[in-house]
This record gives structure tokens, C-alpha cells and sequence, in this order.
């Protein structure tokens, strides 16, 4: 792995000039920043010309127990005081407003803060060797709890959705940084030439966050994830067309590639390097994306097991090709299951999402593990923030018996790539509004997840407009005690 600038790809002299000005002192300024980046590169792998291939595998900093994320992302937030942070007093309390010294002056975006009280709308009971308490809801999590870490005490700097997804993933609220997908291909390279290192599926009606949640941002667009369709062909267009054959194609994308690398030496335009990958990859993606897709290869019992139709499009089936793209050295994986934002009808809300989602999760945890792959694969599930402790009810918008967004407080769970089993981390207090114990910032969450895969997130840099970035930029600390 290595930390490198834009400065360090290769740039011609008109390029140069054109992008830095003609003054003498930008172009003082910037032959020192180059010399001062320069000097701090990591060496690239025996053979691997990094300018050349930038997705070629690069070394760890240290060694890692995970090769590979999938993100399970529930995007529009789950409420975990109907899931997994059971608060018997909050029963005690419904229909009362909470007391004033508890809201501190906390403002919400649909609903007074002396709104009333609304208790957990489940049953929650004990499970496995921890004896962790989940929703009746998650009946299939609760078969593999000891196969995860449940962390109780995550919490945000955002309170709408696209704001907070986007800082999930990319350590900052505003469009624009890159994704934490493509800082770990960055850094780490692929393992794989047929497929992205970095693909994106989604299910549901809708991301708030958008196309930013998993850009390259400011990073060379080779690292930004690429879309894959739920069902039919992964990337449209991915067959030829009518009358063209495997020779012309050949000969059609040796033309292109010839001329844009003529190019690419005279203007030393990075961009004109993704362009000639992306033309590379599309060709190597009509023969491995078909082969991927097709789920005719599983059997009958691990279709059973997520509870996916090998013909229709869910999250089910998007939790079964995530475990496939994994087998063919898919480096990170993010998959997004939107309508989480139980404004009203909570209790719908949870059921019908926990029943999207419920058994595909569960059954990635059990086919990873009896696959060998658990070890070496870290799963994350999750959404952008929490649900408050009291109601939302509004007759003008149609709403009753719904949670507001809430980013004090809200649970997450990790499982395998070097997380400890097994683990309840982390609490609230007893009405589950405020943290009172080892809390975890989203910029905990994402230096933990670099470590897992053996990457240090205070070296993992890039040199932008003067100054070095990072995916948490200047905060973040290890959780140490979640790591096995």
C-alpha cells in the first residue's frame, strides 16, 4: 500500500502548466509538495507499477484478518429501541413527555422535545451464550448472536439522512470525499481483473446520500464503486449488440485503447487512464458478470437459506451474490436496503423491513463461516443514525406512532475479519437517549474497519489542494476492545 498524490501520476509539461498557472511561485510551491509527498511513499509490491496499474495489490501496514468488507447499510435508520437496545422504563414512561434534563435543549426535525414517551412496540428475549437481547423481529440473528459484535453505543454528528450517510461512508456530511470502499481500494488495491475491486448493489426505493455514498471523490475515478442492477444483467448493455462479433469487438477496443493511450503520454490526464480501464473491465465483465449472476450454480439448500428466488430481484438475493463476489476477490461490497425511516407506523415499518432482510443476513454470517470465508470477511450492518424514545405522531402529514431521527444513540453489529464473537459493546442509559458507556463515533467505526483489513487510517492518505486526507480525516480511534 501506498500514500500518493495526484502529483504523482505521470504529467506532461503542457498539463502541468495548464492545471498549476504560469506563476513562478505556484510552480515553486508545488515541486515542493510533489518532492514532499514523494518522499513519504510506501513501496509498491515487487513488479507493480503503481502509475501503471493503479488497482494492483498493494501491502498491508500491518498484518489484517480481513481480505474483504460487505456493508450491509439500512439506510433511512433503524430504530434500535425496537431491535436491539431494549428499554423496559421507556414502557414504564409512554405517554409522558421525558423529563427536560434529559432532551438538553435537543431540537428535532418533526416533533416537539417534550413530545410523549413511546415504548418498545416488541417482545425482546435472550440469546446465546451472552445472553444478548434481541427483538423478537430478528428471529434469525438471533440464531448466529454469538457469531457477532452488537455495539449499543454508536452515534453521529448528523441528523438528516443524506447528510449522515454520507459522513458514514465518507467521514465527511457534504458530497465531494471519497468512500470508504474507495479508500480501501486505494490503499489495498484488487485481487481480482474480471471484476471491480468495488461494487454497489441496493434494494429498496431510494438512497438519500445518492451516488456520493460511494464516489472516489477527489480520488481517481478507477476507485469509485461501480453500480451492479439487482437482477438481469449486473451492468446494462453488457451483451454486443446485434452484428458485432467477439473479432470486431477486439479490434474496435484495441483501436480506442491505442488512441487513448497516445493521448494519456501527450496530456498525462489521469481520467484518460479510468477511461482506458473502465473500456478494459467492461470487455473482462461479458464473460465474469454472467457467470457471477447466474445462481442456477447454488444449490437448492443455500438458496433456502437466504431465501432467495434466483430470479428476483431482493436483498436476499443481493446477501447471496455479495458472498459470491467475495469468492472472486471483490475487495468491498456495499449493499443498500432503503425504508428505514419509520416516521410513522413503526411497527410496519420493522416488519416489513425485517422481513426483507432478517434471513439473508443471518445466512450470510452461517454460509461465510461454513465456507471458511468468515475469518477473512468483514461484515457490517447498519444504518446513518438512531430513532428518538419518544413518538412521532402528526396528523397533517398523516403520521401516528413513528420515531424521529435521533443521532445521540443508535446500535450497529460486526461480525468475522478480526472482530471479537459474541459481544455486547458499549450502552445507554436506562431511556436510551444519551450514551452511558464507550461510545463509538462513526470515525471509531471507520478506523476499526481499516484496521481490520491491516490498514493504519492515520497513513492512509492522499494529497489534495495542499494538504493531506484521510477517510477520517483528523479523529478516530481504533475500538481495540470489539477486536479479536
Amino acid at each position: 500500500m501506498k500514500s500518493y498524490s495526484s502529483a504523482s501520476q505521470p504529467v506532461s509539461r503542457r498539463w502541468f502548466l495548464r492545471d498549476c498557472g504560469v506563476g513562478l511561485g505556484k510552480i515553486a510551491a508545488a515541486g515542493l509538495l510533489t518532492d514532499s509527498f514523494t518522499s513519504r511513499l510506501l513501496a509498491a509490491p515487487a513488479g507493480a507499477t503503481t502509475a501503471r496499474n493503479p488497482l494492483a495489490p498493494r501491502p498491508t501496514h500491518f498484518p489484517g484478518k480481513a481480505k474483504a468488507v460487505i456493508h450491509l447499510f439500512m439506510a433511512g435508520a433503524p430504530s434500535q429501541l425496537d431491535l436491539f437496545d431494549n428499554k423496559p422504563e421507556l414502557a414504564k414512561l409512554e405517554g409522558k413527555p421525558l423529563p427536560p434534563s434529559v432532551i438538553m435543549g435537543q431540537r428535532y426535525a418533526f416533533i416537539r422535545p417534550d413530545a410523549a414517551v413511546l415504548g418498545p412496540r416488541f417482545k425482546f428475549a435472550k440469546h446465546g451464550q451472552a445472553g444478548t437481547e434481541l427483538s423478537e423481529v430478528l428471529p434469525h440473528l438471533a440464531s448466529v448472536v454469538d457469531d457477532i459484535c452488537l455495539i449499543r453505543s454508536c452515534k453521529t454528528d448528523q441528523f438528516n439522512h443524506a447528510p449522515a450517510q454520507v459522513f458514514f461512508n465518507t467521514g465527511f456530511s457534504q458530497p465531494g470525499r471519497p468512500s470508504l470502499g474507495s479508500w480501501v481500494t486505494y490503499g489495498l488495491g484488487s485481487t481480482t481483473q474480471n471484476l471491480p475491486a468495488f461494487v454497489v448493489m441496493s434494494t429498496g426505493a431510494g438512497i438519500s446520500g445518492g451516488a456520493a455514498n460511494w464516489s472516489s471523490g477527489f480520488l481517481p475515478t478507477y476507485f469509485s464503486g461501480v453500480r451492479f442492477r439487482n437482477s438481469g444483467d449486473p451492468i446494462l448493455n453488457v451483451s454486443n449488440p446485434q452484428g458485432v462479433d467477439a473479432q470486431l469487438q477486439t479490434e474496435t477496443l484495441d483501436l480506442i485503447g491505442n488512441l487513448n493511450r497516445q493521448q494519456l503520454e501527450i496530456i498525462g490526464d489521469p481520467e484518460i487512464e479510468t477511461r482506458i480501464r473502465s473500456y478494459e473491465m467492461a470487455s473482462r465483465l461479458q464473460t465474469s458478470a454472467p457467470e457471477l449472476m447466474d445462481l442456477r450454480q447454488e444449490s437448492p439448500a443455500t438458496l433456502q437459506l437466504y431465501g432467495c428466488d434466483p430470479n428476483k430481484a431482493s436483498f436476499a438475493r443481493a446477501c447471496l451474490l455479495a458472498r459470491r463476489m467475495v469468492e472472486r476477490g471483490v475487495r468491498f461490497i456495499n449493499i443498500y436496503h432503503e425504508g428505514w425511516d419509520a416516521h410513522s407506523d413503526v411497527v410496519g415499518n420493522l416488519k416489513g423491513n425485517c422481513g426483507a432482510t432478517d434471513q439473508a443476513s443471518a445466512a450470510l454470517i452461517k454460509d461465510l463461516k461454513q465456507r471458511g470465508l468468515l475469518d477473512s470477511t468483514l461484515v457490517v450492518w447498519g444504518g446513518e443514525f438512531g430513532r428518538t424514545p419518544m413518538v412521532e405522531s402528526n396528523a397533517a402529514l398523516g403520521r401516528s406512532l413513528g420515531r424521529d431521527h435521533h443521532p445521540q444513540a443508535y446500535t450497529m453489529w460486526l461480525a468475522g475479519g478480526g472482530i471479537r464473537p459474541g459481544l455486547n459493546y458499549g450502552a445507554t442509559d436506562e431511556l436510551g437517549f444519551h450514551i452511558a458507556e464507550k461510545p463509538v463515533h462513526v470515525h471509531d467505526l471507520q478506523a476499526t474497519i481499516l484496521h481490520c483489513l491491516g490498514v493504519d487510517h492515520e497513513r492512509l492518505t492522499y494529497a489534495y489542494q495542499g494538504r493531506d486526507f484521510r477517510l477520517t480525516d483528523v479523529h478516530g480511534h481504533v475500538i481495540h476492545d470489539i477486536l479479536s
